[in-house]
């Protein structure tokens, strides 16, 4: 595709180059038709006025012509040039000299702004050939915006190639961009369904030892035997039904059908409780939850569920990213017209090439430690869909081997 898309931008340029050089030769031959027409003109105004002044017969026996000022004047050599060109087509500015380069005189000219353009890019056209008495004079013209006029002679024919090649460049681009498109979320897809049946895999089968053990008469025991079998089942099955639901919402938000329930809620219980929940996980590490309170406004407008799943995420993240003994800060604090809550931990960072694509559905970093840590690659994206449906903002700082820093900021009232 690559080959074919540049072989044909090659002949689109090609053809315009072609078609400029074509453009070009006309135009010259043009401009040399007009001015040996105004040459030969000059030179029979120059005769009759001769024929008229008695001088004729004279200056035939010795070649010479009469002083321009006595037979032509600037505004008529001007008239006669322009007239030739608009014949032929050509319509642009020129000027003009009638120019005697033995003692580099000028004896005529429209302008005297341009004697360095005529003398060094001016076409020159020899004027009374015959008179082999007198030096050389030669008439001058240059046309100072020839390469425009010529643009504008092929602007049809450029403006037809230059849409065809953006044309042909966009959709290479994007079938290019389409295609790799496909392949990542391929490749994310192929690792979703691994890492949820692997949790899937997990609690099923914990499940099923704990009916096996429960079926089985010789290991039946005490009633705390029973309920310490049957509370796992129960913990299981609200980790299966967790899953479920996660991957539901992640379907809901996608078909933009995900309803909030809004609410006065107060942030900070909401951090309070789900510290709670986690303090254990944390803690099994050696590590730590450190909180600090500095909003004194906390309540705001909101679902609470969602808003309790969208802090249990980021904290989750922050102790599932931090191998050895975490320590997560979590502080509030307030803006002009919300609440600012950060969520920094000391794990193992996120680089700057994925930092853009962390909040994708289904993206997980492809390198370092993070494949040890299983999961759907939901969170992130949820997270950012319940900021987004509370008309918020969620940033993210981070470096490898340096933890990360997420902000998020809630408003106080969802604005309709």
């Amino acid at each position: 595709m690559t080959i074919a898309l540049i072989g044909l931008m090659g002949i689109q340029i090609y053809w315009i180059q072609s078609a400029s050089a074509i453009k070009e030769a006309n135009f010259r031959r043009s401009v040399n038709e007009a001015m040996v027409k105004v040459v030969q003109k000059v030179e029979r105004l120059e005769k009759s006025k001769s024929m008229v002044t008695n001088q004729y017969e004279s200056m035939l026996n010795f070649n010479r012509h009469l002083l321009y000022e006595e037979f032509l004047t600037t505004s008529a050599l001007d008239s006669l040039i322009n007239l030739q060109l608009n014949i032929r087509g050509v319509d642009t500015r020129f000027e003009f000299c009638i120019y005697k380069p033995e003692r580099q005189e000028f004896l005529m000219e429209r302008s005297p702004n341009f004697r360095k353009e005529l003398i060094e890019k001016g076409r020159a056209f020899i004027l009374f050939q015959a008179d082999i008495y007198t030096s050389p004079e030669y008439l001058l013209i240059y046309f100072p915006h020839e390469k425009q006029f010529l643009l504008t002679e092929l602007w049809g024919m450029l403006l037809i190639s230059i849409i065809l090649i953006i044309v042909i460049v966009y959709s290479f681009t994007y079938t290019i961009t389409i295609i790799f498109r496909q392949k990542r979320l391929s490749e994310m897809k192929n690792d979703f369904i691994n890492n949820m049946t692997h949790e899937f895999k997990t609690p099923i089968s914990t499940i099923s030892l704990a009916c096996e053990a429960l079926n089985d008469k010789e290991l039946r025991g005490s009633g705390d035997f029973l309920d310490s079998y049957l509370s796992m089942i129960s913990e299981e099955n609200k980790r299966l039904a967790g899953m479920a639901e996660k991957i539901l919402q992640t379907a809901v938000i996608d078909k933009g059908q995900l309803k909030m329930n809004k609410e006065k809620i107060d942030l900070h219980e909401i951090i309070t409780d789900v510290i709670k929940n986690l303090r254990i996980q944390v803690e099994i590490k050696d590590g730590e939850i450190k909180r600090r309170f500095k909003a004194t406004r906390s309540q705001i407008e909101g679902d609470k569920v969602h808003v309790t799943n969208l802090v249990y995420n980021l904290l989750d993240n922050a102790n599932k990213y931090s191998p050895k003994k975490p320590v997560i800060r979590i502080i509030t604090e307030n803006a002009s017209n919300g609440i600012v809550m950060t969520i920094e931990d000391n794990g193992i960072g996120i680089g700057k090439n994925e930092q853009k694509k962390i909040f994708d559905k289904l993206y997980r970093v492809p390198t370092g430690n993070i494949h040890e840590v299983r999961g759907f690659g939901l969170g992130l994206n949820y997270v950012k869909a319940i900021v987004e449906e509370h008309h918020g903002k969620i940033s993210l700082e981070s470096e490898v081997n340096k933890g990360s820093k997420f902000k998020v900021f809630l408003p106080f009232m969802i604005k309709e």
